[in-house]
């Protein structure tokens, strides 16, 4: 900690959060990132979610420097002057030199102050900056790439507003923390021209990793065998890998978001991080306990009625016993893992007919892909629920008042008079209208590519078309949720809400925010031992399966035995009954409070303290050495980790309708969950933990 000042512990909405134990009044913190107020992938997500609990603690002290673009800016940002007098005078002096830099707040939770860069505006310096850049790092940027030229721009723009920061700082000191390479030439620029400012560098994922995992390598086996040059030079992105290795080695402290990516990190960019900053969330908990139970009986109801539209005429299952899988994200098909999914759901279909269960799987594939259209059949097939729908109310309404005037005479009607020969045609043709030839569609949307797409080849190769004797149903849904489209009208978050299990198996994936929202809304998840979030997972809790975390080895076994531990998970989950799977979602929830950024900010808060002491070390001493990576910030695990909802279950699927009449007696919730508030909630130890051999991920016992 640092010397002459206090870290505590104080209680912020019922969490603990740790407070900086820096004078934060005399300090200005900035953030840099291509996706402030930009939307492009997982980062705005980190950032976005961040910048309430940084701005409660930083107040008018914390900027986000970003890309100015009209629609984001019109849409997102209110305009306004800046309070701080030296950021005021550069934001004036770039704008006096034929800059454009626009500054307000960011109209999310927090309302951060943001800066913003107009790229295009300052293209006429490209050349001159170029220049910049390969006089400080000898890294030159070939001239058809749009996207480093951009950032070179970005970076520029970035390390000239620091310039004039510091000119006007009146002796506060400035901590500077750069996202991905897109921000990094900023912090090259920064270092060469001695900026007096504490950086930090950030990476959520490297660059040549995304390249390598992409092209089917074996990525985790070799990261000691690849020659980095080389593999970057064949791929033409060797100037953004030299940009992005110089922004790791110029920085004063180099974090990354996962231990996974940790150890990527080390053989890509030859260095090894300082500390690791996992990904939160902004956890909003309801008053009533429950409630998150309510909203997804709510929302998989409405599931249900798509379900009802898209088979019907093959609608020969039970639908309380239907249980409903996706997976969703960008559409990687290996690195995300559906390749792997898909082998597992062909698995689960042999074991579920094999053991004749009553239980069905839907599973939803939510991955946007090139298309032109709904498909017609899809949209036939809702048209015909609501006229189903329809018939039935006005049949109901018109049986009503026949019965309600029998009985105002006193008169028991005659059911068999009751419904007249009309209300029988339109009955009969309502059914006839449900008949149909072919079976349910399996994607909702005519694809572009449909021969050659990965998802439709591997379903047409395992067979899996949505008939009768299937047992596991697949829809392929290539465009992301909207509650305005006319085929699923459901937000992102009301459908993981209906959803029973979230699935994402994925190959390379440094955080993993699906899964992470999955565990935030109560819902279980499949993820693996290649994750930054199914890493965490296994570091923090003792029994991850317990608690609704279903974590697939991928690191140290084959991809047929990684597929095989998938199905038996999958099966395993198939086989709880409703009231097993509502006791996992409720252990499912308790885990959001890991996931957020009250807790998982003092991880940013230690990569400060940090990089203080390394760029100013005559004023902010450290008494300790840095912990490596995640060493000496631990949660506690779980003194006692609760039985797993499995482990009472029968050797074949039950139905969801029948209940151990002494479970009550097996599990207390209340108990169980001040059990689980007291593990969480217990204090983090800053104290220097020295290094002891740990578990290698992916070695427990499934």
């Amino acid at each position: 900690m640092l010397r002459g000042r206090s870290l505590s512990v104080t209680s912020l909405g019922g969490l603990p959060r740790w407070e900086a134990g820096l004078p934060v009044e005399d300090l200005l913190l900035f953030e840099v990132a291509w996706e402030v107020t930009n939307k492009v992938g997982g980062i705005y997500t980190v950032i976005q979610t961040k910048a309430k609990t940084t701005a409660d603690e930083w107040g008018d002290n914390y900027f986000l420097l970003g890309p100015y673009f009209e629609h984001n800016m019109k849409t997102q940002v209110e305009q306004c002057e800046p309070v701080n007098d030296a950021v005021r005078r550069a934001v004036d002096v770039m704008n006096k030199h034929g800059c454009q830099v626009h500054f307000g707040r960011w109209l999310i939770e927090g309302s951060p102050y943001v800066v913003l860069f107009d790229i295009s505006y300052s293209a006429r310096n490209l050349d001159a900056w170029k220049g910049d850049l390969w006089e400080a790092c000898n890294v030159g940027i070939p001239y058809h790439d749009q996207e480093a030229n951009d950032m070179l721009i970005f970076g520029s723009l970035t390390a000239w507003f620091l310039k004039e920061v510091t000119d006007h700082a009146d002796g506060k000191h400035v901590i500077v923390q750069f996202h991905e390479w897109q921000a990094g030439t900023g912090l090259i620029l920064s270092r060469a021209r001695k900026l007096p400012i504490a950086t930090v560098f950030t990476t959520h994922a490297t660059l040549l990793g995304r390249y390598l995992c992409a092209a089917n390598i074996d990525f985790y086996n070799h990261l000691d065998k690849f020659n980095i040059d080389k593999e970057a030079g064949e791929r033409q992105i060797y100037h953004r890998y030299c940009m992005e290795r110089a922004s790791v080695h110029c920085a004063h402290v180099f974090t990354t978001v996962s231990e996974i990516t940790a150890i990527e990190a080390e053989h890509m960019l030859k260095r090894k991080p300082d500390v690791i900053t996992p990904n939160g969330l902004n956890v909003k908990k309801f008053s009533a306990v429950h409630e998150f139970q309510n909203l997804h009986a709510t929302y998989k109801a409405r599931i249900q009625d798509f379900v009802r539209g898209h088979f019907y005429g093959h609608l020969d299952f039970d639908l309380e016993k239907t249980l409903f899988l996706f997976i969703a994200g960008r559409y990687e098909f290996s690195n995300k893992g559906a390749d792997i999914f898909l082998e597992s759901l062909s698995r689960l279909n042999f074991l579920l007919r094999m053991h004749k269960s009553d239980v069905t799987v839907v599973v939803f594939f939510i991955m946007p892909a090139k298309t032109n259209n709904f498909n017609v059949e899809t949209l036939k097939g809702q048209a015909v629920r609501k006229q189903l729908w329809d018939t039935a109310h006005s049949v109901k309404e018109k049986f009503g008042k026949k019965l309600y005037d029998a009985l105002l005479r006193g008169e028991i009607p005659d059911m068999n008079n009751i419904l007249d020969r009309d209300d029988l045609t339109i009955m009969k043709r309502a059914i006839f209208s449900t008949q149909r030839q072919s079976l349910p569609p399996v994607t909702t949307h005519n694809m572009i590519d449909d021969s050659t797409d990965p998802i439709l080849s591997t379903i047409r190769r395992i067979g899996l078309f949505n008939s009768r004797t299937d047992r596991v149903k697949v829809i392929l849904h290539p465009e992301f949720l909207s509650s305005t489209s006319p085929l699923l009208p459901m937000d992102y978050e009301e459908f993981v809400r209906g959803c029973h299990l979230g699935v994402f198996p994925s190959y390379y994936e440094p955080w993993g925010y699906t899964p992470a929202e999955c565990t935030v809304m109560g819902i279980p998840s499949v993820t693996t031992n290649l994750s930054g979030f199914g890493c965490f997972m296994e570091e923090h809790v003792a029994d991850p399966t317990a608690y609704g975390i279903y974590i697939v080895d991928r690191r140290f076994r084959s991809l047929d035995d990684s597929c095989n531990q998938l199905t038996q998970f999958l099966y395993g989950f198939c086989k709880q009954s409703r009231r097993q799977r509502i006791i996992q979602r409720n252990r499912t929830e308790r885990l959001s409070d890991l996931l957020d950024w009250r807790y998982l900010g003092r991880y940013y808060q230690h990569a400060r303290h940090l990089t203080l002491s390394r760029a100013f070390p005559d004023k902010f001493h450290t008494e300790t050495t840095s912990p490596p990576m995640t060493e000496g910030f631990k949660y506690p695990r779980p003194s006692s980790v609760p039985p797993s909802p499995s482990g009472s279950q029968v050797s074949s699927p039950q139905s969801s309708d029948v209940e151990d009449e002494n479970e009550d007696e097996r599990y207390d919730e209340e108990e169980e969950a001040e059990r689980d508030r007291l593990n969480i909630k217990s204090p983090l130890s800053l104290n220097h933990v020295p290094r002891g051999k740990k578990k290698l991920h992916g070695e427990y016992k499934n």
